[in-house]
């Protein structure tokens, strides 16, 4: 399990994250939704310990992220897959070598790397790729790479950071779809940032709303669709709103 507790984060005098609470449960996928700006990318970070908190804590399997030694956090991180926003792939590097750099850290034999690299691009539709770049594919194509390069690891967690971002909607099925086969398949929890609600509506389980540095609502997609809350109601029927004209309990 993946647990956020009262998590607080600022850059400078900008307020991030103001008490992030929130527990992530195995086997499931949980999204987090919420306006650009709130912070959702900056609580993956913590996951991984890119980012530590400024208080408050974020605990992997009951270990404290920022308390870890290197040696540590460097196995914690062989156990994360990472899905970057725009794939994050090196351009001078094949798509079997960009697969490779992860396996090659954890000293896997040739035979192996070249079996897992090879099984990854299958799950995602890539078969026989390895040999292309980056600067060949398309957008979509290069988010299904970077899927793969998550996958191959075998990982116990996924992390998504704005899958869909940039992607036309036949495309952004393509990545849901995908996202739900590696859950699926491989049995990995997985964690979606995301401000689309149609993706959100297809690969999670639980859906939890990032508002103002804190969870706002937390639940099913069956839950969160019946709201009556007004900020999460506004957020998900993308309706824009003036929060200052929220009664005070809905702000608060």
């Amino acid at each position: 399990m993946i647990r956020f507790t009262d998590v607080h984060k600022r850059f400078g005098p900008k307020v991030v994250l103001d008490g992030l609470t929130l527990d992530i449960p195995d086997g499931q996928t949980t999204v987090i939704i919420g306006f650009s700006g709130t912070g959702k990318s900056v609580a993956l970070k913590h996951i991984v310990g890119l980012l530590a908190p400024d208080a408050g804590t974020v605990e992997v399997d009951g270990r404290v992220v920022h308390e870890l030694s290197p040696d540590a956090l460097g196995a914690l991180r062989g156990e994360i897959g990472y899905v970057f926003q725009f794939a994050a792939l090196f351009d001078s590097l094949s798509v079997g070598a960009n697969i490779r750099l992860g396996l090659a850290r954890r000293g896997l034999d040739e035979a192996t790397i070249q079996a897992r690299i090879a099984e990854s691009l299958a799950l995602v539709d890539l078969p026989g790729a390895e040999a292309r770049f980056p600067a060949e594919l398309s957008g979509g194509m290069r988010k299904r790479v970077g899927i793969a390069r998550a996958i191959a690891l075998r990982p116990r967690y996924i992390l998504y950071d704005e899958p869909t971002t940039g992607l036309d909607p036949v495309t952004s099925a393509v990545i849901d779809g995908l996202m739900v086969r590696a859950r699926q398949e491989l049995g990995t929890t997985g964690v979606v940032v995301t401000h689309d609600m149609r993706s959100a509506y297809t690969v999670g389980d639980r859906i939890a709303m990032l508002y103002q540095g804190r969870i706002r609502q937390v639940g099913t997609i069956a839950e969160i669709q019946a709201t009556d809350d007004p900020v999460v109601r506004n957020f998900i029927e993308g309706r824009p709103f003036d929060p200052d004209a929220l009664p005070v309990e809905a702000t608060a």
